[in-house]
């Protein structure tokens, strides 16, 4: 009879992905929610140009709450490459694109269409698959 014992240190590193695997999966919801307060801002913005884009930047609630998000995304990310794999981690970044395709047709009511539908099918595929293969290897 045999016995398998796990050692810390591999406890340790299985614990460090799912906390990066964790850490990417929070970057793609605040990644989607600060795209729907970039539109949401974007939407009245009313001064012109490369200055009035700053200006509203600075001045729009929704704008800079949005860019305020993508800078905490940014840290979450950096937090979440620390101890993950470059090439499991950035894919699952695709799923953004998911949530924000989801959360548009509910909050801005934008249309969905085969099209959108299979391309977020596509994008879930991918990441599952990513993730399938990082396990198995």
């Amino acid at each position: 009879m045999s016995s398998t014992t796990v050692s810390p240190a591999g406890v340790e590193i299985v614990d460090k992905r799912r906390r990066a695997i964790f850490l990417v999966f929070l970057c793609t919801v605040v990644g989607a929610a600060a795209q729907m307060l970039i539109k949401s801002g974007a939407t009245t913005v009313t001064q012109p140009g490369f200055i009035g884009a700053i200006v509203a930047m600075l001045t729009n609630p929704p704008l800079f709450a949005g860019y305020c998000l993508y800078g905490f995304n940014t840290i979450l990310m950096v937090l979440a490459l620390r101890d993950g794999e470059l090439s499991l981690i950035y894919p699952v970044i695709a799923l953004t694109y998911v949530w924000v395709t989801i959360l548009s047709m509910f909050v801005f009511h934008e249309p969905m269409n085969i099209f959108k539908a299979c391309g977020i099918a596509a994008v879930v595929a991918g990441v599952a698959v990513l993730g399938r293969s990082s396990t198995a290897a």
